[in-house]
């Protein structure tokens, strides 16, 4: 897959409003403010394709990227406490919209944040992919900000808090350093040819 190839598509706010699925879909999915729209950017080696925000919360919408027969979709960030309940209650209509449609989904990249414990909404979406059967991995995002010391630590404690989903790949990942990208990108274009 040629991931210099990729370019924005569309945002979409609804439900309602989003696409058909005729191509292959790569989704990333995990709370706001862990890093997305950095791991996107860094992963098509573009510095502002998809927006960061130093406010978390900010992606509301699911963003589409097309390129190469294949969409990568960035979902909205789940978990940001400041959020109105109406915020939230659209936030559940368009995860579950776009999960529960039919859609050609082959792979969902799950960042967490490697410095802290995953969170109940993470625990609760890695759940839910792992019981419905999806393709996933797990990024686990500025690893960077951890001394040597600190992320060996961090490795043996997310063994245990990762251990029901010891069968999914766990990738150390770094838009500062570019740590975990080769990997990542191996891995998608395996999930498009695999899948």
């Amino acid at each position: 897959m040629q991931f210099n190839n990729i370019e924005f598509e569309a945002s979409y706010g609804t439900q309602a409003q989003l696409p058909a699925s005729v191509v292959p879909e790569i989704a990333f999915a995990g709370r706001s403010n862990v890093g997305k729209s950095s791991l996107l950017n860094k992963i098509l080696n573009r510095k502002g394709l998809a927006r960061t925000s130093s406010m978390p919360g900010k992606t509301i919408t699911v963003n589409f990227f097309k390129g190469d027969g294949v969409k990568l979709v960035d979902l909205p960030g789940y978990g940001y406490a400041k959020v109105s309940q109406g915020e939230k209650k659209r936030w559940a209509e368009m995860m579950e919209g776009y999960f529960t449609t039919d859609r050609r989904i082959n792979l969902v990249v799950q960042l967490i944040d490697m410095r802290h414990k995953p969170s109940a909404e993470d625990y609760e979406m890695m759940t839910f992919l792992k019981e419905s059967g999806y393709n996933f991995v797990i990024a686990m995002t500025k690893c960077d900000k951890l001394s040597k010391t600190e992320r060996l630590k961090r490795m043996e404690e997310l063994e245990k808090e990762l251990a029901g989903f010891a069968k999914n790949k766990k990738i150390p990942f770094s838009s500062e350093t570019g740590e975990g990208v080769e990997e990542i990108q191996k891995i998608i274009s395996d999930a498009l040819i695999l899948y």
